[in-house]
């Protein structure tokens, strides 16, 4: 299992700014491969699927981007997800 985070700032002002450019790739390869990106888990959205036969999990944290490692770590000890395969 893989754990993808795209980084960003939840709120109405940073919608569309570069402060959410990881959200918006994580907003593309959800579209992309028929993921949807609204379960509210480990302080994120998140959604899983499939890519290339490995299961992964697509994450957009909502801790803001300088506490997004809270985020990611709690998704991460839950799956038992080593480091080196989690991709920001």
């Amino acid at each position: 299992m893989l754990i993808i985070a795209g980084l960003g700032n939840p709120g109405k002002e940073y919608e569309n700014t570069r402060h959410n450019a990881g959200f918006m790739v994580m907003d593309a390869l959800a579209e992309k491969i028929g993921a949807d990106i609204s379960e509210k888990k480990h302080k994120a959205l998140c959604g899983k699927s499939v890519i290339g036969g490995e299961k992964v999990v697509l994450m957009k944290p909502q801790t803001y981007m300088n506490s997004s490692g809270e985020s990611i770590r709690a998704a991460a000890d839950y799956y038992k997800v080593d480091p080196e395969d989690i991709l920001i």
